[in-house]
């Protein structure tokens, strides 16, 4: 498993009945998460003096409870990332932290390779890109990103956390689009990138009413974007919080069409978050990923 285990910012401090118990900064919260079916002694005594507390409902959905919570608040990672975070849709913040290994991962192929050739510009293409994290991440390592996301919100926060983060002149594209679309336009402008990250939810619509199935649209997916890759790429990068997208099926897709014909080494895990109280690793999705050897 890779382990997210670099943030000060952040930590899960207890996990029971279905729910974990966070620190994000200063303030605690206690979400959702599908992944705990164990119940714990609940000890700490974050789960009574909670900041916010999103409380699921039998009928689908929930609503938040607060306590001296903030409408926003920020976080920061090691290497100059800020991030906004507020409560909002089904238990969410606008982050999600056990992304940062992987913002680790592709970061270091990133300043490795502009070491080697500092007038190299490494394009980054960052779809499914929600608001920015791994954008972020990709440009203060130096790299060239364009960001795409169909909400135009999620587009605005992004951009909020990128002026946080000092990278407020960082050439970072930023897009409102849908990222099938965008991925067929770019391959008839004959345009390239060196990296590609992509985040795709499990089920969607696009603008006409197109219907994204993630089991059913991700490898045809994956062949088109594969196009755009150019004939020097870094790394190629898919994450899933889909059940049925184990890391063995993510390492098949990306052999498949990215290993065949750019070589490399293709690896898959699940990526995870330690939780201090009991020393335990939460999972917390899958990654797979792609790098020129």
């Amino acid at each position: 498993m890779w382990i997210a285990n670099n943030w000060t910012d952040y930590e899960i401090l207890d996990t029971s009945d279905g729910e974990k118990l966070e620190r994000w900064g200063k303030y605690l919260l206690v979400r959702p998460d599908p992944q705990v079916i164990w119940t714990s002694d609940k000890k700490n005594r974050g789960w009574k003096a909670f900041n916010g507390h999103y409380h699921r409902s039998s009928k689908g959905g929930g609503e938040w409870e607060f306590k001296d919570l903030p409408n926003e608040w920020t976080v920061n990672y090691k290497n100059g990332a800020i991030f906004h975070l507020k409560p909002f849709a089904f238990k969410h913040t606008g982050l999600f932290p056990e992304q940062a290994v992987n913002w680790d991962w592709f970061s270091s192929i990133i300043i490795k390779e502009k070491q080697k050739s500092p007038d190299r510009p490494i394009k980054v293409l960052n779809l499914f890109a929600y608001t920015g994290g791994a954008t972020i991440a990709a440009a203060l390592a130096g790299a060239e990103v364009t960001h795409v996301d169909a909400s135009k919100g999620m587009v605005g926060w992004a951009r909020e956390n990128a002026v946080s983060s000092g990278l407020e002149n960082a050439k970072i594209r930023w897009l409102v689009d849908d990222c099938q679309k965008f991925v067929e336009r770019e391959i008839r402008r004959g345009n390239k990138y060196d990296a590609i990250i992509m985040d795709p939810p499990s089920y969607g619509r696009g603008p006409k009413g197109e219907i994204w199935k993630i089991e059913e649209s991700i490898f045809p997916f994956i062949k088109l974007c594969e196009q755009l890759l150019s004939e020097d790429a870094l790394f190629f990068l898919i994450n899933s919080y889909t059940t049925g997208l184990q890391p063995a099926v993510l390492t098949y897709m990306i052999e498949t069409v990215v290993g065949t014909k750019h070589h490399g080494v293709v690896r898959s895990d699940e990526i995870g978050i330690p939780v201090t109280d009991s020393g335990l690793i939460l999972p917390c999705g899958a990654s797979g990923r792609w790098m020129k050897e």
